[in-house]
């Protein structure tokens, strides 16, 4: 299982996310209230029932769901009950019927869909074009997605099918992953080796880890250590690194020998393995720690900001670059350096949080926000306060929550607190 996990650990870090989808909010001056847009289509809610409507007041659905997700792109998910789950589109049409187990989102035109613990695929016009006969299976990446079948009572095959559902590559594996950049991991024996789209064994079935195939490059070996190889399966360092983090900014987080350093694509430990913890690097910075004292670090290793403050918050995406602002604790305050490492805002808070949208939430006694130079935007008047998201925070005050924008308004739950909390 740890060998999955780290597969899959190395995929979601190094694949990245996407992009963030366009969110507008508009205030309700008769409410007090917020309706929420997301790509301009916006949940509504009956009791215990959704739907969506448009920000001109068109309905799409009516609130008939038990569950729904927002719109990513074209097709939304939906529930009209636990076990009844299908896909709409943004003229409120089922694309898939709300008739079966589970769906995915669409990736290479097909839709994986679960109907009584068998799977099969329908195309993005909502036609079913494999038959529920596979006993698991992944999205289709590449043109190819992996399936299980049963190939008797006790014993369970993995191979791949096109999007015809042709077999292209015969069951045979005890498990298999999805190709990247041409090649698929595959697991025999207990041991993990890569094919590529003939089922020809390029990289030998004989690893304990490995990992898929990314940029040109992966990791393989056992518990003692990891290599890293390129997409010609030539090894570039030795196998000493005992755990794989990720890889931003052409910098691979790596440990070896319990301590934390990068690698260059090369394989070039660039940064060498010295900190106690470390983080990914954003904007050409990463913040690290030896000695239970934390500093900041630029892609060539040099120190941007010195390693003696403390982190005591457990807040790690607090502690590195927003707004061009990074949070910084000494002896128990905190405040702010700049891109250059230097406290701009001097730690004096009794807590904060980072900066979104310009603000951020800081502490003395109560909770208010700043600006980017240190000056108050809101007093402190919150018995508590969090950092912005997509231009809304939550804060508590005078015992009840509320939604802030970032004027300083308050936009939801609003009967009992002013218009405004800036003065």
């Amino acid at each position: 299982m740890k060998h999955l996990i780290l597969f899959s650990l190395f995929i979601l870090v190094t694949l990245g996310v996407a992009a963030q989808e366009k969110v507008e909010y508009v205030d309700d001056e008769e409410c007090g209230c917020e309706l929420v847009f997301i790509d301009g289509i916006q949940t509504t809610q009956e009791g215990d029932r959704f739907g969506f409507k448009r920000e001109d007041g068109t309905i799409i659905v009516p609130n008939k769901y038990m569950f729904v997700d927002h719109f990513h792109g074209p097709y939304c998910k939906v529930y009209l009950n636990y076990d009844s789950c299908g896909l709409i589109n943004r003229e409120g049409e089922e694309i898939i019927p709300c008739n079966y187990n589970d769906v995915a989102y669409p990736t290479d035109g097909m839709i994986m869909v679960v109907k009584d613990g068998l799977y099969g695929f329908f195309d993005t016009l909502g036609e079913q074009h494999i038959p529920f006969r596979y006993r698991a299976a992944s999205t289709f990446n590449e043109g190819l997605a992996v399936v299980a079948v049963d190939i008797d009572s006790t014993l369970v095959q993995y191979g791949y099918i096109d999007h015809e559902g042709r077999m292209v590559i015969e069951p045979q594996y005890e498990y298999a992953f999805p190709f990247y950049e041409g090649f698929a991991v595959v697991k025999k024996y207990d041991r993990y080796g890569m094919i590529d789209r003939n089922n020809r064994e390029v990289f030998p079935i004989k690893f304990e880890i490995l990992t898929s195939m990314y940029q040109g490059r992966l990791f393989a070996g056992d518990d003692d250590g990891l290599a890293m190889y390129d997409n010609h399966f030539r090894q570039l360092t030795k196998p000493v690194y005992t755990y794989l983090v990720g890889r931003t900014d052409e910098r691979i987080l790596v440990q070896r020998d319990n301590k934390y350093g990068y690698l260059d694509t090369t394989g070039r430990e660039v940064i060498p393995c010295q900190y106690d913890q470390a983080g990914l690097f954003k904007n050409q910075r990463a913040y690290v720690s030896k000695d239970n004292k934390w500093g900041i670090i630029n892609t060539e290793g040099k120190a941007i900001l010195p390693i003696e403050y403390d982190n005591s918050g457990f807040r790690a995406e607090a502690y590195i670059y927003h707004d061009s602002l990074a949070l910084i604790e000494k002896d128990g305050r905190y405040g702010y350096c700049d891109m250059e490492g230097r406290p701009v805002i001097w730690p004096c808070f009794e807590n904060a949080y980072q900066f979104s949208n310009g603000l951020a939430p800081v502490q003395l006694g109560l909770w208010g926000y700043i600006d980017t130079k240190g000056d108050f935007f809101i007093s402190p008047i919150f018995e508590m306060a969090s950092p912005f998201e997509y231009g809304r925070s939550e804060v508590v005050y005078r015992g009840e929550i509320h939604r802030m924008n970032s004027e300083g308004r308050c936009v939801k739950n609003c009967k009992n607190a002013p218009r405004s909390w800036r003065k």
